[in-house]
């Protein structure tokens, strides 16, 4: 798998293979990093706050070592201004009760209630590679997939067909097999399971995918795929696959909750017909926080009585903002995304969010897609070259299952186990305040966040996973 892989480089020296094992050099690396304050910005959880059994406030022991994280990809670390947000928001709230929706204050993060939807476009659209416009944070992310698929999902006697992926992570399964149901076909002849040749190597090409649209093209009516596979952290080329399905006539939306905050998105210019994501992973805003969508402008017209627009649940929040308030029950939709809304958003959660897109927007995509490529390249180089000593065989009891090119995967590295050794692995990794995520029976998701993660923590899980494998191929005795 190695043969994706690029050492690391400290500017001003030469890259030296036998020195990256050592913690010094992740020491180096880490000193190099132009984003490396970035990490103040966030809460790490100490080793005591993870098998702390109250809520209760204590003061911060700054000599307890903080753990090792590396869990972005399920569940962002809470960002420290978010607390500047969420108080600005009860702070109006309370001081001004109804009047806060229109109400402007000198000092206030955020404009008033009926507006900070369309701030909180303004700052995600750079995430995403998008206009203001063709972006909305409102909802869920399951949730937005079914409000876009009834509008984009549209079959008809020759084109009924949804293209998916066959481990597409379960909510989205669930949505598509729901949606079709809905228009009274059968899911076992209207989903298309795009299936991996190898079950050990999960991967699917480029090519793979654009022959199954080749096969169906005179059926499939939509295209639904992950941005990132959730369980392997494979990156699918968005552009070549969203310009294949359109050479067909067939319209494609991208599941992008692993690729936004995470890898460099160009939603508008990739010509992407519509994606849905959430915002508590790479993007840092809190459990279960309100989710975005984006629909290219060729799709958020608003001319009634025109082709153009296209047809799809309303709410009168979507309804334009100038006359929302005249009550008439005429639907006027607003331009763009945001005519694709359907209530008034949640202050409290849009403030979570804005909270942590401020933080991006001063690192940058550019500048945190290049730290993360480093870290997932310094972890594979360390994963495939560690010392098999530790181990009782010259084996290595597992297999990295994540593409080895680099620009083939997110900041994920999916590691499969040999059956028998996950709970023992689990346990080592939590003894030692490590935090990564688990998918049954056989594999662990590691994702270093190029935001709060350092090259030192890679340098450190490596070691501890090694140990961990060794003490989990003695219990199971072979």
């Amino acid at each position: 798998m190695s043969s994706g892989f690029k050492l690391p480089i400290i500017p001003g020296r030469a890259p030296d293979a036998s020195n990256a094992h050592t913690r010094g050099h992740a020491t180096v690396l880490d000193e190099k990093d132009s984003l490396k304050n970035f990490r103040d910005e966030f809460i790490i959880p100490s080793k005591k706050d993870l098998s702390r059994k109250t809520l209760a406030n204590t003061e911060d022991d700054q000599s307890d070592p903080r753990c090792i994280y590396l869990c972005g990809n399920s569940l962002g670390l809470q960002p420290r201004n978010i607390r500047r947000y969420i108080d600005q928001y009860l702070r109006s709230w309370a001081i001004k009760g109804v009047t806060g929706h229109f109400v402007a204050h000198d000092d206030a993060l955020l404009p008033p209630f009926l507006h900070v939807d369309g701030a909180g476009a303004k700052l995600l659209a750079p995430i995403v590679g998008a206009s203001p416009s063709e972006v909305a944070l409102m909802g869920t992310l399951t949730g937005n997939i079914h409000i876009l698929m009834s509008s984009f999902y549209r079959p008809t006697a020759e084109r009924y067909k949804i293209i998916l992926e066959g481990k597409a992570f379960p909510s989205d399964h669930y949505a598509v097999e729901s949606q079709i149901q809905l228009h009274n076909l059968d899911p076992a002849t209207a989903m298309v399971l795009i299936e991996p040749h190898d079950p050990q190597k999960p991967i699917l090409t480029t090519e793979q995918i654009c022959k199954v649209i080749d096969d169906n093209a005179s059926s499939a009516a939509l295209v639904l795929l992950p941005g990132i596979q959730f369980y392997t952290g494979q990156y699918f080329d968005i552009k070549k696959i969203t310009a294949h399905a359109h050479s067909k006539g067939i319209l494609i939306g991208w599941d992008c909750a692993h690729a936004v905050g995470n890898v460099e998105l160009q939603l508008h210019d990739w010509e992407v017909d519509f994606a849905a994501w959430c915002h508590y992973k790479y993007v840092n805003s809190g459990p279960g926080t309100m989710a975005g969508l984006f629909v290219h402008e060729k799709h958020g017209k608003v001319k009634l009585n025109e082709d153009a627009y296209r047809p799809r649940l309303t709410g009168w929040w979507g309804h334009d903002k100038e006359t929302r308030f005249a009550m008439d029950n005429k639907f006027v939709p607003q331009e763009g995304a945001a005519g694709f809304q359907i209530s008034n958003p949640s202050v409290l959660d849009l403030s979570a969010v804005a909270s942590s897109l401020e933080i991006f927007n001063k690192a940058t995509m550019s500048a945190l897609r290049k730290k993360s490529l480093e870290l997932t390249n310094y972890l594979e180089f360390l994963l495939e070259n560690g010392d098999e000593s530790v181990y009782r065989t010259q084996k290595r009891p597992y297999s990295l299952i994540t593409p080895s090119n680099p620009e083939e995967r997110g900041a994920q590295i999916s590691i499969l186990l040999e059956p028998g050794l996950l709970d023992t692995v689990l346990e080592v990794l939590e003894r030692n305040g490590v935090v990564v995520d688990e998918r049954k029976p056989c594999v662990i998701r590691v994702a270093p966040a190029p935001l709060y993660n350092t090259f030192t923590e890679v340098w450190e899980f490596c070691r501890i996973f090694f140990d961990a494998c060794r003490e989990a191929v003695e219990a199971r005795g072979t």
